[in-house]
């Protein structure tokens, strides 16, 4: 999270938003943003039911939580890039991220 924190000036000048959503607790999701220096919002004690409204995995171990599960969305909500990963390996970076949004504004603006 320190990491989409440190580029988010760059994010905002492209007109991006960051949220994240946990499955823990409103405690787990202050000490995170905390630790990190996150100033993006954090959904908290996502449910599995809403996890799988956004066709997120969903994990029973550990008493249930959300696999990480990312997405890019365009500016009419369309998914234009999604990751989805059965545990810590494979998550996708800020620079990844900004590579992408950064090459479809250069085609959209042409």
């Amino acid at each position: 999270m320190a990491e989409w924190e440190e580029n988010s000036e760059e994010l905002e000048s492209l007109g991006c938003s960051v949220v994240a959503v946990s499955s823990d607790s409103l405690e787990h999701a202050e000490k995170m943003q905390g630790e990190s220096g996150a100033k993006f919002p954090i959904a908290y004690e996502v449910t599995q039911e809403q996890v799988e409204a956004l066709g997120a995995w969903w994990a029973e171990e550990r008493g249930g939580f959300v696999q990480p599960t990312e997405f890019l969305l365009g500016r009419r909500g369309i998914v234009l890039g999604s990751l989805y990963a059965s545990g810590p390996v494979g998550r996708m970076s800020a620079d990844e991220a900004l590579y992408a949004i950064r090459n479809r504004e250069r085609r959209r603006l042409g």
